[in-house]
């Protein structure tokens, strides 16, 4: 139990279309939140299949079996990296927001959420921890971040206030430099870690 709610589950892949159809043909949900993704951008260029196989062919499944049920809303968590992008990730991402929006549902686009997996922080975290120096890419990358938290709310109100159709886009503020990020967290922890550029 979950602050007195009954939690029920049914484990199952996006890409099994099958699957999905009966989960929500089992649950009847009022409101589905579509988070599953293959979301590193180097992974999907690697295994450009898998990519397809996951933001585009699983959100088909999931926005299938919402129409086939008459599920009230979905709520797609897609990317800022699916503007203009020339990344699979972003490609496959911006064909998941379409798919998404062509059946009358909701695509909500954020960028980098601080403390989730895979984000910058905890792999600093892992090399501070392990003694080693914080890696950056490019000194000159920069990137949108928000909170989980902020994250979390913007997806409740999309699923509130949103309107068949449309794309939800969090005011991100400006962007932050990735080294100016790894200088600001080096000198929370008030040790000398050295930068690596890679």
């Amino acid at each position: 139990r979950l602050k007195g709610f009954a939690v029920h589950y049914r484990l199952g892949d996006i890409r099994d279309r099958d699957a999905v159809k009966e989960i929500v043909r089992f649950f009847r949900p009022t409101i589905i939140f579509n988070c599953a993704a293959l979301k590193h951008v180097t992974p999907n260029e690697m295994y450009p299949r898998e990519a397809v196989n996951t933001n585009v062919i699983g959100t088909l499944n999931v926005v299938e079996a919402a129409r086939e049920n008459k599920v009230e809303k979905l709520v797609y968590i897609s990317t800022d990296k699916a503007i203009n992008s020339n990344s699979f990730m972003g490609v496959t991402k911006r064909l998941g927001e379409l798919i998404t929006r062509n059946n009358g549902y909701i695509a909500v686009r954020f960028g980098n959420v601080l403390g989730s997996r895979g984000s910058v922080v905890p792999i600093w975290q892992k090399q501070i921890d392990e003694g080693k120096p914080l890696t950056v890419t490019n000194p000159e990358m920069t990137r949108y971040f928000m909170t989980i938290e902020e994250a979390c709310s913007l997806v409740i109100e999309a699923a509130e206030k949103g309107k068949p159709g449309e794309i939800w886009v969090m005011d991100m503020g400006r962007k932050i430099k990735i080294l100016d990020l790894a200088k600001e967290i080096i000198n929370k922890t008030g040790r000398d870690i050295p930068i690596e550029m890679i």
